[in-house]
């Protein structure tokens, strides 16, 4: 086996792969939670979004076992292009224009990508085990799609409102 496939054999239960049940429990707690806390914003609903908020928590956790030499580098970066997913997402679907949204889902695209480079880097230092690196890089490949996916919505919103004949219904 080649060995740029090893993340083939991260056994499936330690990826944590959602199913739709699992995403309708999260829409429930969700939910559950406005009743408690009031009002939540609408960016926290998407399960992307809660992923990618829990992803910068973990790596902000990872960064505090960091060497000194390392607090004002790697893990300055990373904290970085990990909140900035989160961030870019939260923006984006509160923009109100398609293609300011277009533009910030593509941000946050970019900054995990980033984000998975700076893991590997970890990775090639020996701060974290290739397990872990797997597992964090899978995530944050969830976390691409989905964002694909909120790109990919937004154009077909823009392809329909553009359309002559239609008219927006809100």
């Amino acid at each position: 086996m080649p060995g740029n496939n090893v993340a083939l054999l991260i056994p499936m239960a330690a990826l944590n792969i959602r199913t739709s049940e699992d995403q309708n429990e999260n829409i429930r707690k969700t939910e559950k939670a406005e009743d408690q806390r009031g009002i939540v914003p609408r960016h926290e609903k998407l399960w992307i979004w809660q992923k990618a908020h829990k992803l910068a928590i973990q790596i902000f956790e990872i960064c505090k076992k960091l060497p000194l030499n390392e607090h004002f580098r790697l893990s300055d970066q990373i904290q970085r292009s990990s909140k900035s997913v989160a961030d870019n997402i939260a923006e984006g679907n509160s923009s109100y224009y398609f293609n300011d949204k277009i533009k910030t889902f593509y941000i946050s695209r970019k900054e995990a990508a980033e984000t998975q480079n700076h893991i590997r880097e970890m990775e090639s230092k020996k701060y974290i085990d290739p397990i872990s690196t797997n597992e964090l890089i899978y995530e944050y490949e969830q976390i691409i799609r989905g964002i694909n996916g909120l790109i990919n919505k937004v154009r077909k919103q823009k392809e329909f409102f553009q359309t002559k004949g239609n008219t927006r219904i809100f």
